[in-house]
């Protein structure tokens, strides 16, 4: 069976012969072209695996033909040789994203290190990246901002470098770390995720590290922590930004020896897992407001990945409703498509939630449009639509909010006429705007009283008296 298809390309008969010779050896299927005519006539008939070219060939120049093809395919691993031994060659090579360059002459057996390498990390990997919408891992995209995503990914799952996500919320931070693990030697290991919002801070450490029997009150049993679970596998520490100054200290520490212990214990445990952290904040400013640790922060961002926004991928929306609408059919929701009307008028949004809010909208177009073909009018309907209410509460609707006001004055005009006399009104404004507002950031901070505070604008104090004053139940995983 071939290890994989590379094409070689060099106007130099005797090279192509002798790698051609070598990398067939190494089981390798191999194809030869000696010109950039050559080249494009077999990547008509295919795509290979390794891509491994001179950089000066008879009717162009190699580089720039690499260069282009990288753009075409971002995840074709390509292999420059170069009689031209300088440093700008080398850094140009590097720059077009380039996965190895070979100055002439160059050690057949270095080269065919190189291509196994370049195989390893590079088309298979793609090749699983950019199929993940047929698969369990959903990594929707083929917008250059995402296939540079695509391209650290590839970079990384062969190693256990610490990856640090950052990104907006929505963007989908957790499907690359599932990437990361899924793809690489680990992936038949826990993928273990927590989140460092979501719990109480004097329970950080014993979640993460485990405790023992009597460590604490009501430690009745030892339990094994996160990185206990995680152990051959990934720890995937979502919200990082999010965690308490002291527990930080703990993290560290246990990055820096690989070894931690649990609360009440006083044997180390090896810490044999991969680091994956994620962020919505900006982890530098935080170090410099003394926030965040700057000597953990170096040791997470090791190799850091930016998730774009969907407004920054916009060439995407429609690929990835599209695939929202499949598999809410195949959840037993009715079957739909997008008309072209509909793309253009979700091409135009803005998606302040991202991925998450574009799954949810398209979601409930499945369940409320009646049309098979979805129309542009359910598109906007849906945008503009906000939440239902309970007992009659302003539907808060972005630009139609005015009118919206206006219209529950007409209502209460209507039927309870003495309400617009009685003081009350204010208040009772106020208060239904107020509601879906804050329990839309409870339940988009997942229920968390800290952020949801700060996304507001005022202190935890203030939103804990808003919730007791308008009886706002909390939801389950309720968290100071």
């Amino acid at each position: 069976m071939s290890a994989g298809y590379v094409l070689v390309v060099d106007d130099d008969a005797a090279i192509r012969t002798v790698v051609g010779q070598s990398l067939r050896r190494a089981g390798f299927d191999v194809k030869t072209a000696a010109s950039l005519g050559d080249l494009r006539a077999a990547m008509a008939q295919g795509v290979p695996d390794v891509l491994v070219t001179d950089l000066v060939l008879p009717d162009g120049n190699g580089l720039e033909a690499a260069a282009d093809l990288i753009v075409a395919h971002p995840l074709l691993p390509v292999i420059i040789l170069s009689a031209q031994n300088t440093l700008t060659t080398a850094v140009r090579a590097t720059e077009i994203g380039a996965y190895d360059y070979l100055p002439k002459p160059f050690d057949l057996d270095a080269l065919t290190q190189a291509v196994k390498g370049a195989l390893r990390r590079g088309r298979g990997v793609a090749a699983q990246l950019l199929d993940a919408e047929d698969a369990a891992l959903p990594l929707i995209g083929r917008s250059p901002a995402m296939q540079d995503v695509y391209r650290v990914i590839a970079r990384v799952v062969s190693n256990d470098l610490t990856v640090l996500i950052s990104g907006e919320s929505g963007t989908g931070k957790e499907l690359v770390a599932r990437a990361v693990h899924d793809l690489g030697p680990r992936r038949h290991a826990p993928f273990v995720a927590i989140n460092m919002a979501a719990i109480p801070r004097e329970l950080i450490e014993a979640e993460l590290f485990g405790h023992e029997r009597g460590a604490f009150t009501g430690a009745q049993a030892r339990a094994a922590g996160r990185f206990e679970q995680a152990a051959g596998g990934t720890l995937f520490l979502d919200e990082i930004g999010d965690m308490p100054i002291d527990a930080q200290t703990r993290l560290l520490r246990v990055l820096q020896s690989g070894e931690f212990t649990s609360v009440g214990g006083a044997r180390p445990i090896r810490a044999d897992v991969r680091i994956v952290a994620a962020t919505n904040r900006e982890l530098a400013q935080l170090v410099a407001s003394g926030q965040f640790r700057e000597d953990l922060f170096y040791r997470l961002n090791v190799v850091p990945i930016m998730l774009p926004s969907l407004r920054a991928r916009r060439q995407d929306i429609a690929l990835l409703a599209q695939h929202f609408l499949e598999r809410a059919a195949a959840d037993g929701l009715p079957a739909k498509q997008l008309g072209e009307a509909a793309i253009a008028a979700l091409q135009a949004y803005d998606w302040p939630g991202n991925v998450r809010e574009l799954e949810n909208i398209m979601r409930r177009i499945a369940v409320l449009a009646r049309d098979a073909v979805i129309g542009v009018g359910d598109v906007e309907a849906m945008l503009n639509a906000g939440p239902v209410a309970p007992g009659g509460a302003i539907p808060v609707s972005g630009p139609g909010i005015a009118a919206a006001v206006r219209a529950r004055i007409d209502r209460i005009a209507r039927e309870n006429p003495a309400a617009l006399d009685d003081g009350t009104l204010y208040d009772r404004i106020i208060s239904e705007v107020e509601r879906p507002m804050i329990e839309a950031m409870l339940a988009r901070h997942g229920q968390n009283q800290l952020r949801a505070a700060r996304a507001l604008g005022i202190n935890r104090n203030t939103l804990r008296k808003r919730l007791d004053t308008l009886g706002i139940a909390l939801g389950p995983g309720t968290t100071e």
